[in-house]
Formats: C-alpha cells, sequence, structure tokens
C-alpha cells in the first residue's frame, strides 16, 4: 500500500513544532537559572557604601573574575593600592598582571633611563630608540600599562627608593621591591613595620633561570573553605631581617639549594660577651658580594667565581654545611647572567600576582614566606623560614 504523502508531513511538522517547544523551555529554564544567579550577585554590587560600591562599568569588565573569586574581593582589589620598586622582567610581568586583574591604583619607581640591556625582558618599552629617548623605565612602563586597563590609575614616582620615609609608604597596601640592595630591602620592610596598618611586603628577584619571592604579611588572617565550612586563619610572618638571620644549623635538611645560594641566607655567629650580651654578626652571601664590592645588584661576572667560592667556604665552616648545597653550577648560573631568563619572569610575576590578590582579598592560603622556581628541575619549591632566634 502506497505512503500517504500528507500524513507523513503532517507527522514531521508535529514533530517540528514539538521539538521548538521542548528548546523554547530549555531556553527559558536555563535564562531563569542564570537570573537567579546574576540578579543576587549585582544587588551585593550595591550594597553597601558609595565608597565601596564598584560602578556599572567595573563590574561589566571584570565579569568573569568576579565569578572565580567573588563580588567582595574584586571591590577590595579595586580600592587598593600597589607600589611597585624596580623595574625588570619579572616585576613587569606582575604589574602587567595586577592591572588586568583592576587593583585601584599603581605607583611605578624606578628613575633608570632605558638601555639596550633593559629590553631583554621588559616587553613594556617600545622598542624603537625614538620613543624612549631620555625617559626613564617607570615613565615608558607607566605609559605602556594605562593602554592594559583604562579603569586602573597608574603613575610614577620619582626618587630612589632609599631616601622615602614609612610616612609614604602609609598610603599603600601593598609595596613590591626588585632590582635593590640587601640593606635597602632591609630598611624598606622595616618601615612598613613601623606604620600603624598592616602593608604587605613582597621582595622578588630573577637571576638567569632562577627566582624568588619573599612575603611579609604582618600579622595576617584569612578565610578558607574547608569541608564546605569558612575557616578563619591566622599567620605570623617575620621580618626580611629577622628570616634571613635565622642559623643555617636550625633550618631542614632538605632545604632549597637555593636558599643557600641566591638569597645568602645569614652568616650568623652568636659571640657571648660577659655571659650576658649577644651580638649577632650577618653577612650576605651573594647580595653581601655585590655590597661589599660597591655593585648594583646583578652586576657580577663568572670571573667573581673564586672570591664567591671563597665566601662560600667560610659560610659552610662556619655552619657545618656541606659546599655540596651551594653547588658551583648554580652559583656560575647566579653570578655569570646579568640577565633575566622571559619564561621564568613570567613565571615569577604570574605567582606572585596571585599571592597579591590573596592578600588583598583574604581568601586563600598565601605563601609563607619564601618561595623559590629553577627552570633546571621546574619545581616551584615554598621554604617557611620563620624560626625566630632573637
Amino acid at each position: 500500500m502506497p505512503d500517504n504523502p500528507k500524513q507523513d508531513n503532517d507527522q514531521n511538522t508535529g514533530l517540528k513544532m514539538l521539538s521548538c517547544h521542548v528548546e523554547e523551555e530549555q531556553i527559558s529554564q536555563y535564562v531563569v537559572t542564570r537570573c537567579q544567579i546574576l540578579i543576587p550577585m549585582f544587588a551585593r554590587l550595591r550594597m553597601g557604601t558609595e565608597g565601596e560600591q564598584l560602578t556599572e562599568q567595573e563590574t561589566a569588565i571584570y565579569d568573569r573574575q568576579i565569578r572565580v573569586w567573588g563580588v567582595d574581593a574584586q571591590r577590595r582589589l579595586s580600592k587598593s593600592h600597589v607600589f611597585v620598586s624596580g623595574l625588570k622582567g619579572t616585576s613587569i610581568e606582575f604589574c602587567k598582571n595586577i592591572v588586568l586583574a583592576g587593583v585601584g591604583s599603581l605607583t611605578l619607581n624606578d628613575d633608570r633611563l632605558v638601555t639596550g640591556d633593559l629590553l631583554f625582558a621588559n616587553f613594556l618599552i617600545p622598542p624603537d630608540e625614538n620613543d624612549f629617548g631620555g625617559k626613564s623605565v617607570a615613565k615608558l612602563c607607566c605609559d605602556s600599562l594605562k593602554d592594559f586597563n583604562p579603569m586602573v590609575s597608574v603613575s610614577v614616582e620619582k626618587g630612589a627608593l632609599s631616601i622615602f620615609d614609612a610616612d609614604f609608604f602609609q598610603k599603600f597596601d601593598v609595596v613590591v621591591v626588585s632590582c635593590c640592595s640587601l640593606s635597602t630591602k632591609k630598611s624598606v620592610n622595616s618601615k612598613c613595620h613601623k606604620l600603624p596598618k598592616r602593608v604587605a611586603f613582597y621582595s622578588v628577584e630573577c637571576r638567569d633561570s632562577c627566582g624568588e619571592i619573599f612575603v611579609d604579611l604582618q600579622n595576617y588572617s584569612y578565610c578558607k573553605k574547608k569541608n564546605e565550612e569558612a575557616i578563619e586563619c591566622e599567620l605570623h610572618y617575620p621580618s626580611f631581617e629577622e628570616a634571613i638571620a635565622v642559623p643555617w644549623r636550625s633550618l631542614p635538611k632538605r632545604m632549597s639549594k637555593l636558599f643557600y645560594a641566591m638569597r645568602g641566607n645569614c652568616l650568623t655567629q652568636f659571640l657571648v660577651i660577659s655571659d650576658a650580651v649577644t651580638v649577632m654578626v650577618g653577612v650576605q652571601f651573594i647580595e653581601r658580594f655585590e655590597e661589599l664590592e660597591g655593585r648594583n645588584p646583578g652586576e657580577t661576572s663568572v670571573d667573581d667565581l673564586p672570591s664567591v667560592q671563597n665566601l662560600r667556604k667560610e659560610l659552610c665552616e662556619a655552619h657545618c654545611l656541606s659546599e655540596s648545597q651551594i653547588p658551583d653550577s648554580l652559583l656560575k648560573r647566579l653570578i655569570a647572567s646579568r640577565g633575566e631568563f622571559p619564561p621564568v619572569c613570567a613565571i615569577i610575576g604570574g605567582i606572585l600576582g596571585q599571592e597579591v590578590i590573596k592578600a588583598i582579598s583574604g581568601k586563600g592560603d598565601p605563601l609563607k614566606n619564601f618561595f623559590f622556581f629553577d627552570v633546571m628541575d621546574g619545581k616551584g619549591i615554598i621554604e617557611d623560614i620563620s624560626n625566630v632566634n632573637s
């Protein structure tokens, strides 16, 4: 019996109508679900005082990251003020990351004039000499960063880092230093500790294919989730000077070689005078070597290896530490290269950006208190150096 074309056509039409009806219901349900999520979120954006609100423009720009870390975290970011001194590859990566994240303001400090060496890992400096002739690194980086996110206020602060007093750092929530001497790091960190409010301090460096971060959040409280419950946690951070003054003999046996070689730690000897007075003498390793030689950070070469090896011998003998903990191969890499390895800069700068966002938002376990990365083994190692002997 022949098929009925009209009947088949009616059946197909009915199936299509039913399919469309199902699709409409699915779409309607999706819209309702999204509204249930977004409406409360936008309502929360309107809560609080006028100074605490996110604007509609901020909400639109940061929509994706608001879904990741929440409205409150984004609000705190947008009201935070960050200071960065020493603009090389690693700190530039960090600046790019936090500008895109949407901090309130970023202040840059680096009065050096641009040279060819600085172009190697600093992608914010235009390669055309006509563009950077006579301008400081901070000025050129400032102009470039403004294009990344017009919502963030980016400015330049002129002057040597060492001349800024404690009151200067009062206006910031985060201070990041790089490419400065050991004594300057100690001084800036000490000034941050003297302030009535908590100012997060970070030191970041990249030498050749190795990188490090130091973190000091002072007395820090934050929330983390455990079994779907929010738990209040507290951490106490030692200052930079306290951390590097921890005797080597009290450190874990499996301590990162980079801690000894790159950070240098401190040769700590205790000389007892009249059974009452304890004098602590600190001598840094590579950073200390640079200071003794009157050099800027990174101004070392393979010709310095014999002198650095002598210093290594003195340090290791004083601490009963095997010289194999600071191998020649690692020393050569650290002192021979005057440049930065851009991929390492990206890794360290990304981790530093993540840590600063944690510190500002109060969400997530922060790093405590040294982080080391070596591209030769591809490992990132956290070392908690907090057993302070006073």
